[in-house]
């Protein structure tokens, strides 16, 4: 793919509008007929060229409307025609009527208010190629672990990002696997509808049983020969009555032997950042978080964090096999969580190169990704006088968080920088004086949100993510002031507090006010509310206005304004045209270096295995092309510029935590096993400094003891346990939870030495396998206490995280060689740098390689 210009960055966005129309032709053979058609051009230009070639001119247009409903959605000719027969009037040939203009308008109303009449399971698409893909690979990998052990309870992960369909395909995995009984958890309830319209809508699964929580049927009346499906949420079916005890009303959910079990958006519910980093800071928004994700999240979310290593431990439930579901489940894939032949990928590129290769194959076809629109992000550094009240941080870069920072609720919340925010409304629409006199310079005249012709169009309905409520409503009495009069033409919703309601609850007003999309211009304000679980066409702009520290969460809510919006056949003739109304899709951000950070670890965590993570982020951005407002310009940015930019401010203190993580070591019992059935890796593990004052067989105790504790837990929920045993097992629990986090640390501290030995060594390594086989095996000795087959064995089995190790690997490499070069040093010739910092390799990495050298 070539890269786009700037001016094809700031593609203009198609203007349509489509139309329900009707007319009559003045002769005997239409008598008392109307041909009802729709089109999304000029309706009398359509009809002339319908009649064009059979030279008729003795026409009347009868009806030219609206083709849209107040939420949105498109009324097609198809539809108007179908509900007029249903009302009995004839439909003699093809797209002509029997009736009158008012009897269309009538069914149009109708139509436009809701009265929509859906017959069940009437869809009959089949799955698309990677949908397909999908199901074949985790159906192969399921057998293959049943062939091995009949009782093995597999796993699988789809890292598929929204849009990919992954409610209809886990049905069509499931009807595969042959499964009667199918359990989907989620954390986030609002996801239930597309589970249940899927299911009752689509031809492949006539005869299947939908139940949850909201459903009014029996669970003891369901007809035990037709597969069933149940739909709940973590907070409800591990919640725990004031007794101890599992939910009366989800008893049998508990008895089910399950065929499979589903956990939709794993990325929320499995690490409680997420959670905690759209929350937290502000009591108010603290309680928000509590009604939101219900006050059972954090004891649910402690529970998960041995997910990984049994999910029996924590979920009382037996099934035959697990499925993941998340679109950015970049933790688990760092964690090593899932190994790659349990781990299907569709991720944003994928998609977008699908889209493009289809478009090439494929002339003037409908193209199945061709209403999935491209994502632009716009980065701008703000004047000098904004950034110096609120810049601080790890990164001393401008701090979102406290520029945006308010007090109070309702009318009473203000920004506590009220003036600045006003500047900063006053940049943002091209009216900020001192920039304009800047622009006048320098000849050019930067793209600005809502001040550049070419972005206009795609701001007209915009989501503003804010720090916390207090924000959001102090933004909305700003943009409500008199001096704003830009702004009042945006109809302004606050969708944040308890006064917004409880998740999906915020989405009506947000609707009511886009409207059909065409006549409305709408700012949606939120501090979390509506990121994740929610389509609302019509949005296709977000800008960033706080902190996030996960690319999880960055995305998540940057996908919002991906969503599809586009008019299917629409002059009705031609089923395989599609007009899309959103071909692009922007996200604005105002903190640079932050929001290329999340960048490059969203495209590094898109592809955890390439070799060198510059060209997992040079994939991504050329699907995913960045601007960068300078203060004087607006440039285009590539790979290398981008991680550049993102590990500004990076100091070997940074580096050095990132190889004391936990996160670079595995000690679950299925790595601990390996490890323990081979003696090569048990003599490894013993040369490790320190391992033997662990004690004698440590890791077949921690292994021994954790089986103890499931059994006692097994027994505990079939029957209960005794005083004795319930102490036994509190004591259990805690000596091979102990031991295990030590065995943790004593890896953890092997790790720290390699940044040492990488430091010592002339060879500059890009990954982890570069560091085992391209260095020097005495030294590596030396430094680490173990020998490079020792090591070898033990990233094989896992012990070692390869993905963050990788990761830390090459940051410390990139820092290196750029403060190498800034010493004048240039030591390796012929290696590829990335990039020049200012900075020099600190004293905490001095002392490291100084010490090692004296043990040398």
């Amino acid at each position: 793919m070539n890269k786009p210009t700037i001016e094809e960055v700031l593609t203009p966005k198609p203007e349509a509008r489509p139309r329900i129309y009707a007319y009559a032709i003045a002769d005997a053979a239409h008598d008392g007929l109307l041909k009802v058609g729709q089109t999304t051009r000029d309706v009398k230009q359509r009809i002339a060229e319908q009649l064009k070639t059979a030279a008729i001119t003795n026409y009347v247009i009868e009806l030219d409307e609206d083709a849209t409903r107040d939420d949105g959605s498109i009324i097609t000719d198809h539809a108007v025609r179908e509900a007029l027969k249903r009302k009995g009037f004839a439909n003699q040939q093809l797209e002509w009527m029997r009736c009158k203009v008012a009897d269309v308008k009538t069914v149009l109303a109708e139509l436009r208010t809701g009265q929509q009449f859906t017959g069940t399971h009437h869809e009959t698409f089949p799955l698309r190629k990677e949908q397909a893909a999908a199901v074949d690979e985790t159906y192969e990998y399921f057998q293959s672990r049943w062939r091995q052990d009949a009782n093995a309870v597999p796993r699988f992960l789809w890292n598929a990002k929204m849009r990919f369909g992954k409610t209809f395909t886990s049905y069509q995995l499931a009807k595969k696997l042959g499964a009667k009984r199918m359990l989907v958890l989620t954390f986030k309830p609002a996801v239930e509808d597309a589970w249940q319209t899927d299911l009752e809508s689509h031809v492949d699964f006539d005869g299947w049983q939908y139940l949850s929580r909201n459903s009014e049927r029996d669970p003891s009346q369901i007809d035990d020969k037709k597969p069933l499906v149940y739909f709940g949420s973590f907070q409800d079916l591990l919640g725990r009555d004031k007794f101890g005890n599992i939910k009366a009303k989800n008893g049998w959910i508990h008895t089910i032997n399950w065929d499979l079990v589903v956990f939709d958006e794993y990325h929320f519910g499995a690490w409680r950042e997420t959670a905690k980093e759209l929350f937290e800071g502000e009591d108010d928004a603290n309680r928000e978080a509590k009604l939101e994700y219900n006050v059972d999240l954090e004891n649910v979310n402690e529970d998960l964090n041995v997910l990984s290593e049994n999910e029996a431990e924590f979920l009382p439930i037996t099934t035959r096999a697990y499925l993941y579901l998340s679109g950015t489940p970049f933790k688990a894939l760092a964690t090593g969580e899932f190994i790659e032949e349990q781990i299907f990928n569709w991720t944003y590129t994928d998609e977008q190169r699908a889209k493009e290769k289809f478009a090439a194959e494929n002339p003037g076809a409908r193209n199945p990704y061709g209403a999935l629109p491209q994502m632009r992000l716009l980065t701008y550094q703000m004047p000098d006088e904004l950034l110096a009240i609120a810049s601080a941080g790890e990164f001393d870069e401008f701090d979102l968080n406290a520029f945006f920072a308010a007090t109070g609720t309702g009318e009473a919340a203000t920004f506590k920088h009220k003036t600045d925010v006003q500047k900063w409304l006053d940049i943002i629409r091209g009216g900020y004086a001192p920039q304009a006199v800047e622009s006048l310079k320098s000849g050019t005249r930067p793209p600005f949100p809502y001040s550049d012709v070419r972005l206009l169009p795609y701001l007209q309905h915009s989501f503003w993510f804010l720090p916390n409520v207090a924000a959001c409503h102090a933004m909305a009495n700003l943009l409500a002031e008199k001096q704003n009069v830009f702004w009042h033409d945006y109809d302004v919703v606050v969708a944040a507090g308890a006064s917004a309601g409880i998740g999906l609850e915020a989405l009506p007003p947000v609707r009511d006010a886009i409207g059909n999309g065409f006549d409305a211009k709408t700012i949606t304000l939120s501090c979390g509310k509506l990121t994740t679980g929610v389509t609302v066409a019509q949005w296709s702009s977000i800008l960033m206005l706080r902190n996030l520290k996960s690319p999880e969460t960055y995305f998540q809510a940057a996908f919002r304004v991906q969503s599809p919006w586009s008019i299917k056949n629409p002059d009705g003739d031609n089923p395989n045209e599609e007009e899309v109304l959103k071909p692009v899709c922007f996200v604005f951000d105002f903190a640079p270096t932050r929001a290329l950070r999340q960048l490059s670890e969203y495209g590094i965590g898109l592809s955890p295995g390439e070799a060198n993570p510059e060209n997992a982020v040079r994939d991504l951005v050329s699907f995913l092309p960045v601007l960068a407002y300078d203060g004087a310009n607006m440039m285009q940015i590539d790979a290398g510029g981008i991680l550049d930019m993102a590990m500004a401010g990076t100091s070997a203190t940074l580096l050095a935590r990132k190889w004391e993580s936990a996160l670079l070591v595995n000690v679950d019992n299925d790595t601990l096993g390996r490890v323990l059935d081979s003696a090569e890796a048990m003599a490894a593990v013993e040369r490790i400094e320190g391992w033997r004052s662990l004690g004698d067989n440590i890791i077949e105790t921690i292994i021994n003891k954790s089986d103890k504790v499931k059994e006692l837990k097994q027994k505990a929920k079939d029957g209960g346990l005794s005083r004795k045993e319930k102490k036994e097992l509190s004591d259990e629990e805690k000596e091979y939870k102990s031991k295990r986090k030590l065995v943790q640390e004593k890896l953890i501290k092997f790790a720290t030495r390699i940044p040492a030995f990488m430091y010592l060594t002339d060879f500059r390594e890009n990954t982890l396998q570069d560091v085992i086989t391209k260095i020097e095996p005495d030294l590596f000795l030396t430094v680490t206490g173990l020998t490079v087959a020792d090591f070898h064995l033990l990233v094989r089995l896992k012990v070692f995280n390869t993905e963050r190790m990788n990761e830390a690997v090459f940051a410390f490499r990139r820092y290196e060689d750029a403060s190498l070069r800034y010493t004048g040093i240039e030591s390796h010739k012929g290696l590829t740098h990335y990039g020049l910092y200012d900075t020099v390799v600190a004293k905490e990495t001095t002392d490291i390689a100084e010490l090692s050298t004296e043990d040398a």
